[in-house]
């Protein structure tokens, strides 16, 4: 057992975390000094894949767009809730000192939770892009 401070274990996260900021300092400032800079105009421009940019990148969008991008996130966190459960059901009365059957409960209830959204989602058209309603 070594004889010296818990605090050193730390010593090479600490190293590496120093040579990472300094080869990007390094980096930055030596293609700064190296290279070639010219601010033309089609350098200045916006590039989208090949394709000439058309229009003012400030155009409105339709709610719609907001909402599906809000519903994404929202059904995504509760993909990212699931799957620690999912791991972890096998060692549950283990780890959490309940029956595997409460933690199955749980589940069915928080899935539950998920449906009823789905279904209110549904039933508001928020994902219906083709109907030719006015903007939610």
């Amino acid at each position: 057992m070594p004889n010296h401070p818990y605090i050193w274990n730390y010593l090479p996260l600490l190293l590496q975390i120093i040579v990472a900021v300094g080869m990007t300092v390094g980096m930055i400032s030596m293609s700064r000094f190296i290279g070639r800079h010219r601010n033309i105009k089609e350098k200045l421009e916006a590039y989208e894949c090949g394709i000439p940019a058309e229009g003012d990148a400030r155009g409105r969008f339709s709610v719609r767009f907001y909402m599906v991008a809000m519903l994404f996130i929202l059904f995504d966190v509760e993909a990212v809730f699931m799957l620690p459960w999912a791991v972890i059901y096998r060692e549950l009365p283990r780890v959490a000192h309940v029956s595997r059957m409460f933690g199955f409960w749980e589940m069915v209830v928080y899935l539950g939770f998920v449906v009823i959204g789905v279904f209110y989602v549904w039933k508001k058209g928020i994902l219906d892009w083709a109907a030719d309603k006015a903007d939610l």
